[in-house]
């Protein structure tokens, strides 16, 4: 059967996992190809730097290990490195990055048919996959190893992300934590990771816990004025403290800006409208099933809103949530900075 795999930690219906590409290659157990595709780099790099500093002894590497850029060598060229024979080892790599860079790929579909056993061949194809209509490639591939594409994570998957990281590292964090960082930081893995790096490493050996508190002093984002505390404002109907926020932003750009606060109001008061049309919106476990929610907990947020917010009023607030954000990318808006313009939206949804 072909292989297809898929970044998310859950099996689905594209095939197998990341973690099971990463279990198989920690048993030693190497593929003649590997083609690493899609528009999150995390995991095409975790996979291919993995390759690269585990499949051969160091003293191997200096005759057995070849990188290539896709700019710089043809398809044959590729294809003829990876037909060699290992020098005193038991396999080679070769490595190729930018492949989407190689225009003409007969060379390498046809060695893909006859793949070397002792050749492991990693193609890096990041921001974007094989073309579609390349379906003899995408065959190829498949029948010789793995093509594992890695799509960018959705911001709702972000705090899941999160906890899992630090769990395997055998940190725990707490919800507002978790939505600290996610909201601050965003979808970019590397980086992330990187902050997450950081949050572990000055956690004292007798309190692996991350807070409010370790999330400020680390990261810099205030454990008072953030995102999440604006959307827990507005789910409240805290007029006073969604607008000390947002004061808070517009003195303060690089602690929130419109671009990463917009989002997060969209998504709770598109789930808002959504939880409306749940059969039985009395329940919480019942809503967070409906929603789609990691835990029955999520759902509590939603059953104040619908106390707090008109279905009509869901729908207006969507639709200028909309509007803002169509003149914060300049439609119809000559000059009204960003920081006003929340201003007019956090208005909008208390009055």
């Amino acid at each position: 059967m072909p292989e297809t795999y898929s970044n998310m930690e859950k099996s689905n219906s594209k095939g197998n996992t990341y973690a099971e590409i990463m279990r198989e290659l920690k048993a030693g157990q190497f593929r003649p190809v590997y083609y690493l595709m899609g528009d999150e780099p995390y995991y095409i790099d975790k996979i291919a730097d993995y390759i690269a500093e585990n499949a051969l002894k160091p003293e191997e590497r200096d005759f057995n290990q070849t990188i290539m850029f896709g700019s710089d060598v043809t398809a044959s060229q590729v294809a003829d490195a990876a037909r060699r024979y290992p020098m005193m080892a038991e396999r080679q790599v070769v490595i190729v990055k930018e492949v989407q860079n190689i225009k003409q790929t007969e060379a390498l579909e046809k060695y893909m048919k006859q793949p070397m056993a002792s050749t492991v061949l990693v193609l890096c194809h990041k921001n974007g996959k094989i073309d579609g209509r390349k379906r003899d490639y995408v065959k190829a591939v498949q029948q010789a190893g793995v093509l594992f594409e890695s799509p960018k994570l959705k911001e709702r998957e972000l705090p899941s992300f999160i906890e899992n990281y630090l769990k395997q590292r055998e940190v725990s964090i707490d919800v507002k934590s978790t939505q600290l960082i996610a909201d601050s930081i965003g979808a970019d893995l590397s980086r992330l990771t990187s902050e997450l790096d950081k949050l572990i490493i000055s956690l004292p050996e007798n309190d692996r816990r991350v807070t409010p508190q370790v999330v400020e002093d680390q990261i810099g984002v205030s454990k008072d004025f953030n995102g999440f505390e604006l959307r827990d404002a507005i789910v409240n109907r805290n007029v006073f403290k969604a607008n000390q926020i947002i004061k808070y932003f517009d003195s303060n750009p690089k602690a929130g800006n419109i671009y990463s606060l917009l989002p997060m109001v969209f998504n709770y008061f598109q789930n808002l409208m959504i939880a409306f049309y749940c059969p039985q919106k009395g329940s919480q476990e019942a809503l967070a099933q409906w929603l789609e929610l990691k835990s029955a907990w999520g759902a509590r947020d939603y059953m104040t809103g619908m106390k707090n917010y008109s279905g009509m009023k869901v729908m207006q607030i969507i639709s200028k949530i909309r509007e803002i954000d169509a003149k914060s990318k300049g439609l119809d808006n000559p000059n009204t900075p960003a920081g006003e313009l929340m201003k007019e939206l956090i208005f909008y949804i208390f009055h």
